[in-house]
């Protein structure tokens, strides 16, 4: 499996790549991106023949006979995860920030209040706000480099009027992967509150070596009359431009709202998806994610040990995704200024803390999937970029 091989992506409307100089200044000549959450490698060959055979077939009608591919994913999370699915609990949505829209539409009214552990994924404040409800911030603590849940100030932060709480479990940003006694206290938290529990784990099969994720549904099942799963292939297996994922409801009263709002909004998945999520789950595949998960881990040990080398900067231990959340408070800079030295001096683009939420501030977020030798340039130019400190 080759995850060294730099693909150039330049003019093939990657986001990542073709945004990078008109959104963050960085010139695409010889510029880095490491923003969007996406990776730089191809996806397995199991993925790329399904398309292939696609071609090769040359019709593109609806798809029908879902069989093969819900059985796919119930293989996938019970062997991966110890997660039994029923068939009849999955719906395919156009990936999970349009499966959380859906969520808040079916689930929460105008002027609701959800909640978010912040700092965290910010499309989720951003549909939030678009749907008119409020976003009610439940800050994380930093601790010792490690991000913490505090239910007693996040009880204190209760009025009553919240309705749904969305957790991103691994965390992005951050890399948390959440012990299961942290996801049985947001279970509690949820009952205390009368909040329906959407729990977001795309990042759930980029576990770092020496670490364990624990699906909500398994850490508190007693709570399936209040939880919504979601997964989904795209991160796992670098398919985000499939925009498909899973939204996993087990509650015969929760699945029938949800249905009625998938009915009302006309949402039905694209083949093109279909095809490359039932090969994606697959040994094949399986096999690709235990090499990869490999590589980022020797990707995320050496970018750590090149950025925690710069006085006053920290990447955060990373025990899930491929998001280094590094911080740069250290260096008594504001954030223009290590931005401005990050993206203007080391020619790197990436995401800017303050868009997570409170917390974030004083982080700069980068995406560490990517050939090794894109991490040690990166590493270098950041080293470079802030050689007064030294």
């Amino acid at each position: 499996m080759d995850f060294d091989t730099q693909i150039n992506r330049l003019g093939s409307h990657s986001v990542k790549w073709d945004m990078m100089e008109p959104m963050f200044g960085v010139p695409a000549s010889d510029g880095i991106a490491m923003w969007v959450a996406d990776m730089e490698f191809r996806p397995p060959t199991s993925v790329q023949q399904a398309l292939e055979r696609m071609l090769a077939h040359g019709l593109y009608g609806y798809f029908g006979d879902d069989a093969a591919y819900l059985a796919a994913i119930r293989w996938w999370m019970q062997t991966r995860h110890g997660w039994d699915v029923p068939k009849e609990a999955i719906f395919t949505t156009h990936g999970l920030v349009n499966g959380t829209a859906l969520c808040i539409d079916a689930f929460t009214g105008p002027g609701d209040g959800i909640v978010l552990t912040t700092p965290v994924y910010h499309a989720f404040a951003r549909i939030i706000k678009a749907a008119d409800r409020r976003v009610v911030e439940c800050p994380l603590s930093l601790v010792s480099d490690r991000q913490d849940m505090d239910f007693a100030a996040w009880d204190a932060r209760m009025t009553g009027s919240e309705t749904m709480m969305i957790l991103c479990s691994p965390h992005n940003p951050g890399g948390r992967v959440w012990t299961q006694a942290e996801l049985r206290g947001v279970a509690d938290f949820c009952k205390r509150h009368d909040l329906l529990l959407v729990s977001d784990e795309i990042h759930h099969d980029l576990v770092m070596p020496g670490n364990k994720h624990t699906v909500m549904a398994n850490a508190a099942p007693d709570i399936a009359d209040r939880l919504v799963m979601m997964t989904a292939t795209t991160k796992t297996f670098n398919i985000a431009g499939a925009h498909i994922g899973n939204v996993i409801i087990t509650d015969p009263n929760l699945r029938a709202k949800f249905g009625q709002t998938m009915m009302k909004m006309g949402i039905s998945p694209n083949s093109f998806g279909m095809f490359m999520a039932t090969a994606a789950y697959s040994a094949e595949g399986a096999a690709w994610v235990d090499a990869l998960t490999l590589y980022l881990d020797a990707n995320r040990k050496l970018f750590d040990a090149g950025v925690n080398a710069i006085p006053g900067v920290r990447s955060l231990p990373l025990e899930a995704t491929y998001l280094a959340w590094v911080d740069f408070s250290g260096t008594g800079m504001s954030p223009e200024e290590f931005t401005t030295r990050v993206e203007k001096v080391a020619k790197i683009a990436v995401n800017h803390g303050a868009s997570f939420g409170k917390g974030g501030e004083s982080f700069l977020r980068f995406n560490i999937a990517c050939p090794r030798a894109q991490v040690a340039e990166a590493v270098a130019r950041l080293q470079a970029a802030f050689a007064d400190l030294q």
